[in-house]
């Protein structure tokens, strides 16, 4: 099987992340449905602010991935050694000790109703994955322009703000999917009710922006406030959808950057400006978290598919019963035309989340969405590799394979 890519990169864009055309999908096997699909114009012309994503020699690079043996499928750049393998989670510990508790510290909250509200999103239970990300980016970035591995304090306030805004978002999010779970257990909303959620999540937003503003410095204010407005953006890109089968699959990839990958890669910007003043280095960051965050999330949209409610913290299959073609349907749909009545019409008819679910296990449309998570972990890999040689580093790159491996 191959995967053929076809790519176009246009001007450079402050705000849209470079994304690929839809994949030519590879030619049915023995038994499969489908034919394989016409070599499609480029779908998108969306690029970085100042460097279009360029992946090294595709062909090269996805037959390596497509024929590695199961049990390597999940590692798209063994950079890292056996004698040089750091745990992030590990590595990063240090300076998130009392995560939570300065969280809590910037909240100053004096409503009873609202502290509880809060103190249940920020109980301390939560992986803080964005917030180590943005720690270990920070000292990776020091060591490379000083050789100093100490996280300044500003640094540190931009892991605490990313935390803040990531769990308003959510608390936001849950309100407008109406969900009943996340992480395991009810949300706000199912609680105390939609109006006081939305305002809780108003109210850590702003805790955060005044976080943001103590900082001091107008170049990293700009920088996450474009976090909130492509939280926004992505939302209302959520809300519509494309009936162009190649438009399609670029507005998904577009909606994941900003809802997902915005704030992983302008915290990295971020903190790569406090501790070095190279606007390459502050790329190098861009672009690892950006990748690093839309791998994530095609990791996500795959295990809606393959992990169990209990497992995952939140119902199965829910992105179809909100109505959402992720990646996995989207490739699902080359092998299945007529999964494109569904999507329409946002699989809103009796039976059609189940129909759906059943064409994309059908499919290899999992297997497609997880090589193209690889590919994004690769480039976020070559991007972090331009930083000097330290332990953090080497942590990001493991990051890479964990974000690809995990399985919740």
């Amino acid at each position: 099987m191959a995967l053929r890519w076809w790519w176009r990169c246009g001007s450079s864009s402050r705000r849209s992340p470079p994304l690929g055309s839809l994949p030519r999908f590879r030619p049915p096997g023995p038994g499969s449905r489908g034919t394989p699909a016409t070599p499609s114009a480029a779908v998108c012309l969306f690029a970085q602010r100042s460097s279009a994503l360029s992946f090294p020699k595709v062909c090269h690079a996805f037959w390596r991935f497509h024929h590695a043996s199961a049990s390597h499928l999940c590692s798209c750049s063994k950079t890292v050694s056996d004698e040089k393998y750091q745990d992030p989670f590990q590595l990063g510990r240090k300076d998130l000790k009392n995560l939570y508790e300065d969280i809590k510290k910037e909240l100053l909250i004096s409503a009873a109703e609202l502290k509880e509200m809060c103190d249940y999103y920020f109980d301390g239970k939560g992986k803080a994955f964005r917030p180590m990300i943005v720690v270990l980016m920070a000292r990776a970035c020091n060591i490379h322009h000083n050789n100093s591995r100490e996280v300044q304090a500003s640094q540190r306030s931009v892991a605490v703000i990313a935390e803040m805004i990531h769990t308003a978002s959510l608390v936001h999010d849950d309100v407008i999917d109406d969900a009943n779970s996340r992480r395991g257990k009810m949300t706000v909303n199912q609680i105390w009710g939609e109006r006081k959620a939305v305002l809780a999540g108003d109210f850590i937003l702003s805790a955060a922006s005044v976080a943001l503003a103590r900082i001091g410095n107008t170049t990293i204010v700009s920088v996450l406030t474009q976090v909130i407005e492509d939280l926004v953006r992505g939302e209302f890109l959520q809300l519509g959808s494309k009936e162009n089968e190649n438009e399609r699959f670029a507005h998904y990839l577009e909606k994941t950057f900003k809802k997902t990958a915005s704030l992983i890669a302008n915290s990295c910007k971020a903190v790569s400006i406090l501790g070095c003043p190279d606007p390459k280095v502050h790329e190098i960051a861009y672009q690892y978290g950006k990748n690093v965050g839309i791998a994530f999330q095609l990791i996500d949209d795959v295990l809606d598919f393959t992990s169990c409610a209990d497992h995952l913290g939140k119902p199965a299959a829910a992105d179809l019963k909100l109505g959402l073609a992720t990646g996995p349907v989207l490739f699902a749909c080359r092998q299945f035309p007529e999964m494109n009545a569904l999507i329409m019409r946002r699989f809103s008819k009796p039976g059609d989340v189940e129909r759906a679910r059943r064409y994309v296990l059908q499919s290899d449309g999992v297997q497609q969405t997880t090589y193209l998570a690889q590919r994004y972990c690769h480039a976020a890999t070559r991007e972090i590799s331009k930083l000097r040689p330290s332990p953090e580093r080497e942590a990001l790159i493991q990051l890479t394979e964990m974000v690809l491996m995990r399985d919740k």
